[in-house]
């Protein structure tokens, strides 16, 4: 599997860069983000994710071990492409996913939504998501922050 390159811009990295955050200590604060995603997802898995031209290097996360994942088999790589909440219902009918080795293998991926992370110049340089080992639709809360994400 090759997920799309997120060196669609030079400035996106640059800004990853700048921000500094790569392979940096968890913190608190992106912790409660990726506890309170969980939660309003109903979510055994969520990642705050950054994306560079190797690798997807998780700063928080939940219920998950690893720290980062090849970059050919982020599904984050995709949605950092759009300016849009990316949602994957079963990954095991979506022909992008259906043989990743994170669907085919552990953590058996099967429910995916995330949503890119912008910086105030317009650069995406990660991505906020839940997933989920069941397939399953956006619902209740999530359905509410997809439609508010859309109306910015």
């Amino acid at each position: 599997m090759n997920a799309p390159s997120p060196v669609q811009e030079a400035q996106g990295l640059d800004a990853l860069r700048q921000y500094a955050v790569p392979d940096t200590p968890p913190e608190q604060s992106y912790d409660d983000i990726t506890l309170i995603a969980s939660f309003i997802g109903g979510a055994p898995i969520a990642l705050i994710s950054l994306i560079d031209e190797d690798r997807q290097w998780f700063k928080s996360k939940v219920g998950l071990e690893v720290s980062q994942t090849p970059h050919d088999l982020a599904f984050c790589a995709y949605t950092i492409m759009s300016d849009k909440v990316m949602v994957v219902p079963d990954a095991t009918e979506d022909k992008r996913f259906a043989e990743n080795p994170l669907v085919t293998g552990d953590p058996k991926i099967r429910f995916y939504a995330g949503a890119p992370l912008i910086t105030p110049e317009g650069h995406g340089i990660g991505i906020l998501c839940v997933i989920d080992r069941e397939p399953r639709e956006l619902s209740g809360s999530l359905d509410q922050a997809k439609h508010f994400h859309d109306k910015l």
